[in-house]
């Protein structure tokens, strides 16, 4: 009886809705094309990331075929809380997607960010945030046909030039039943210019729901950071977790036992080549010199980089 009341209150602890009421702020690993499948996932879990997303996952191709539900989606019991992100455009294919992954994931997300330019020429993506009552529809859709609470429904927004349509948007969606709102604090256009986390706070105080900051998050200092400024419930991180897949627990850079760890775990699952030397580039960056860098990038074999990670590095 015990064994049962621990496993529930770990179980409890790893529900989303209950992460954004804890009184903490959440931390969130971004979902990033390539790079945040289930090993890295795996990996940032053990340093302090609170939540994870999937990479954004096309609805319309998971529920057409098998093939790309096997290569886009793969996941195992310790890989909780989880999010699976969808770019989408029409309210039941959003559903049957979330209706497969339901017994496996604790929420879907809806990408209304995606600035890529094949995104929104297919109508995905950011190109939604110009139609509210869309992503209302879609929202609405997936909370009627899936029946429980428990599972969030997110959205992840970028912003408008004027921000009162951002605000009517976020107001939209909320009064629809959605769970949190991602708001990465730059419009379509804007590529490497600061964001603006005093949009993000104004989006803030205009809902009631949890709102996620997303947008330039280094360090666990700008996490904090960005939390006083803008009031948010939670921090999502895409570029910053690669360059150091310890940040969420306070390092500055990635420590040995994380590369260790990477090593490891990518090894365990069966990590392609190329994803599992791209982290490790990423990862070293601010640790290698611009000599040791070239020599590491051109490594072209798994045993390769073991060698040389044992022989600089003792991993």
């Amino acid at each position: 009886m015990i064994g049962d009341i621990t496993e529930t209150k770990q179980c409890q602890l790893k529900d989303p809705m209950d992460l954004f009421h804890s009184g903490q702020v959440v931390k969130i690993c971004a979902p990033m094309v390539r790079y945040s499948k289930l090993a890295f996932r795996t990996l940032v879990r053990k340093y302090s990331c609170d939540l994870c997303y999937t990479p954004m996952i096309v609805a319309a191709d998971f529920v057409r075929s098998e093939k790309a539900r096997d290569s886009e989606f793969t996941t195992n019991k310790g890989d909780h809380p989880l999010i699976v992100q969808f770019a989408a455009k029409e309210a039941q294919v959003l559903c049957d997607a979330a209706r497969i992954v339901y017994p496996f994931a604790d929420g879907i997300d809806l990408n209304c960010g995606c600035p890529q330019r094949w995104a929104m020429a297919e109508g995905y993506g950011a190109c939604l945030i110009n139609k509210p009552e869309l992503v209302r529809d879609m929202v609405r859709h997936v909370r009627n046909q899936i029946d429980n609470p428990r599972f969030s429904v997110s959205i992840k927004i970028r912003i408008h030039e004027d921000l009162k349509r951002t605000v009517d948007l976020c107001q939209k969606a909320e009064a629809t039943g959605v769970s949190w709102i991602t708001v990465h604090g730059r419009s379509v256009e804007e590529r490497h210019q600061p964001v603006h986390y005093d949009a993000i706070k104004i989006i803030k105080q205009s809902l009631s729901i949890p709102i996620v900051a997303n947008g330039d998050i280094k360090t666990l200092k700008d996490a904090e950071n960005v939390h006083h400024l803008t009031g948010a419930d939670g921090v999502m991180v895409a570029r910053g977790l690669l360059a150091n897949p310890a940040m969420f627990a306070g390092y500055e850079e990635t420590p040995l036992k994380c590369i260790q760890d990477w090593v490891d775990i990518a090894l365990e699952h069966g990590t392609p080549f190329t994803c599992f030397h791209h982290h490790l580039m990423y990862m070293m960056e601010r640790i290698t010199s611009k000599q040791e860098k070239k020599v590491f990038n051109i490594l072209s074999s798994t045993s390769a980089v073991l060698d040389y990670l044992n022989d600089h590095y003792g991993v």
